[in-house]
């Protein structure tokens, strides 16, 4: 009798053992689903949030760039703006008037020419030195 009472108290006792072994396992393997389950929705989530983002930006430089394109429109709208620029750009001129074109000259527009006496003179030269070096160097 003492062996059935010795090993009827041992098997309550290894059963807790594992049920208390099994709770942490379980709630383990639970919260690992539980991630695996919303890991992506979470991931769409934040990827479609950065999306937006950057579409709203992208929206924004839009704007910007039609409301640019509307203040241009806008001034082609003025008769007198598309004379001048058909006066600068395609050497349009009015009945009545004469355009002459000079051609042949390697001047450009941004950078002044200087002659070569007038640029070898000293920088605190008066500009009557520099005016005479001009008028000589266009004589030779």
């Amino acid at each position: 009798m003492r062996r059935s009472s010795y090993s009827s108290r041992r098997r309550p006792s290894s059963r807790r053992r594992v049920r208390s072994n099994a709770r942490p396992l379980a709630l383990i393997t639970i919260v690992f689903i539980f991630t695996l389950t919303l890991a992506p929705p979470i991931k769409n989530y934040f990827t479609q949030r950065a999306q937006i983002s950057a579409l709203k930006s992208q929206v924004a430089s839009d704007q910007t760039a039609l409301e640019k394109a509307l203040a241009e429109l806008s001034t082609w709208q003025d008769p007198n703006y598309v004379k001048s620029q058909a006066r600068e750009r395609l050497h349009f001129v009015m009945p009545g008037e004469r355009q002459y074109i000079v051609t042949g000259t390697d001047i450009t527009k941004s950078q002044p020419q200087t002659t070569q006496i007038a640029s070898q003179l000293p920088e605190g030269a008066p500009w009557y030195t520099k005016l005479i070096a001009s008028v000589t160097e266009s004589g030779l």
